[in-house]
């Protein structure tokens, strides 16, 4: 199936102690760009966040948000230096007595100094973090690529019915392209009984132009390819494996066959319909930029 690169996905879940809130968005991009934005404390998991993403996505640029609030903690406790605070209490007095002064001991005070209270931080279990954090990761990964299918179907139907356009061209020019040999002997021959008058035309001479003429114009080759390059981009939009680059290799070689035809083409009208071609494929191509 087509897998569009943008979509969004979202999830919540809470557990015992704490609540996760996981928020994915993608754009299209030429290669995989993962950048994860979550608590400095969740580094550890980076690399498992990062190979849960690789398995489901190929390409695009994927931002990924992940956000806890915890409910309630052991993971920290704050903890009195007694003999520190009970020294400086101390020197504090003796400096108001030495000197006569009579700033009153304050809280607020003792507790600037370093070292006084420290804070105690408890490990964090980060096997049972990590075994819940995965549940809305899958939730959102999977939230997301229902979008991105959503989107890709419409890309789908769209490419679709462009192939159908080009099909309906390329019949045109082939039909076209096979009147202009017989229409460029028909105006030779009559070119050169203009500057002959009534002396006999030279048969073989003629047919001579004719063919070499017919050899420079023929576009027989590039209109099989083309078809050929247009049934593998359908075939392609039925395959289950990511496609964007294939898709564009493929877009590539149909613009240059119609480029080929363009250049070879010695009637107006064949060159109009190789212009609608060439803009139906510009068309494909910004499409395919968005398809994983």
């Amino acid at each position: 199936m087509v897998s569009s690169m943008t979509g969004y996905g979202r999830a919540f879940y809470e557990c015992k102690n704490r609540n996760f809130t996981i928020e994915i968005r993608s754009v299209n991009h030429r290669y995989l760009d993962l950048n994860i934005k979550m608590p400095r404390s969740f580094t550890s998991l980076e690399d498992k966040i990062r190979k849960k993403l690789q398995e489901k996505l190929s390409r695009g640029k994927v931002d990924i948000y992940i956000t806890q609030t915890v409910l309630e903690t052991e993971s920290s406790k704050a903890l009195l230096n007694k003999n520190l605070s009970d020294s400086l209490v101390k020197c504090l007095q003796e400096i108001n007595e030495r000197y006569g002064l009579k700033e009153s001991l304050s809280l607020s005070l003792i507790a600037k100094f370093p070292d006084v209270i420290t804070i105690e931080q408890k490990d964090e279990d980060f096997e049972e973090i990590w075994s819940n954090l995965k549940i809305p990761l899958d939730e959102a990964i999977i939230t997301l690529a229902s979008m991105r299918l959503k989107e890709g179907a419409k890309l789908k139907e769209d490419i679709e019915h462009k192939c159908s356009s080009i099909d309906q061209l390329v019949s045109n020019i082939a039909e076209k392209s096979s009147l202009v040999v017989e229409q460029y002997k028909t105006k030779l021959n009559d070119r050169i009984k203009e500057l002959i008058g009534d002396n006999n035309v030279d048969e073989n001479r003629l047919a001579m132009e004719v063919a070499i003429f017919s050899d420079k114009a023929c576009i027989d080759e590039e209109i099989v390819r083309l078809r050929s390059h247009v049934f593998q981009l359908r075939e392609s939009l039925n395959s289950n494996e990511p496609i964007g680059r294939k898709l564009d290799f493929i877009v590539q070689e149909m613009n240059r066959e119609a480029n080929t035809i363009a250049s070879k083409a010695n009637d107006v009208n064949v060159v109009h319909l190789v212009l609608d071609v060439k803009n139906e494929i510009e068309k494909i191509r910004e499409q395919v930029q968005n398809i994983q």
